[in-house]
């Protein structure tokens, strides 16, 4: 070992991890009023510049949408996904039921069959009952998703409603003449 050699100094990643954290935190400690202000940006103009108001509110849509599935995405005018959610819905739900009822016959089959003598019951209805409960709370997670996503896509769908899907644009927002170009040889 060489006699210049320092000294080696061992971190634990937590120590570590904890060190980045505080240095990013004191960086982002503003130095006065300053810190706060705006930066203008000659090229931007806001919503209150412009004028532009978008024309369905997102929150309604996600509103009409918690209070009856699909009715959000006809408030936006997507009205081919409305059915789509009733009819995956209401399968799920009618598969949910008779899922539900399945389980309760085994369930209640298999805790008869319990007596002092076979204490663990039957064991082809306790895998029946674990196995329509499995399938139960399977279709209730379909159902919960099912639910979400039609939350979401109330939202973007309002959001984007106003977003031009139309003709090519250009940088100023007008639209773009296509330009083609066509070889042919002959030989």
């Amino acid at each position: 070992m060489s006699r210049y050699s320092l000294p080696v100094v061992k971190f634990s990643c937590p120590v570590v991890l904890a060190v980045l954290v505080h240095a990013f935190c004191l960086a982002q400690v503003g130095t006065g009023s300053d810190s706060l202000r705006a930066i203008p940006d000659s090229g931007s103009r806001s919503s209150v510049e412009t004028g532009f108001h978008p024309s369905k509110s997102a929150w309604l849509a996600v509103g009409l949408s918690a209070a009856a599935p699909g009715v959000g995405q006809l408030y936006n005018g997507s009205y081919w996904k409305a059915p789509v959610i009733w009819a995956l819905g209401t399968y799920w739900i009618s598969e949910w039921i008779q899922l539900n009822k399945s389980y309760k016959d085994y369930r209640n089959r298999y805790n008869a069959s319990i007596q002092p003598s076979q204490t663990l019951g039957d064991p082809t209805l306790l895998s029946q009952r674990n196995f329509y409960r499995d399938e139960r709370d399977k279709f209730a997670w379909y159902l919960g998703a099912l639910y979400a996503l039609n939350l979401l896509d109330a939202y973007v769908s309002a959001n984007l409603y106003d977003f031009d899907v139309g003709q090519d644009l250009g940088l100023d927002g007008r639209a773009a003449p296509r330009v083609t170009a066509t070889i042919r040889w002959k030989f």
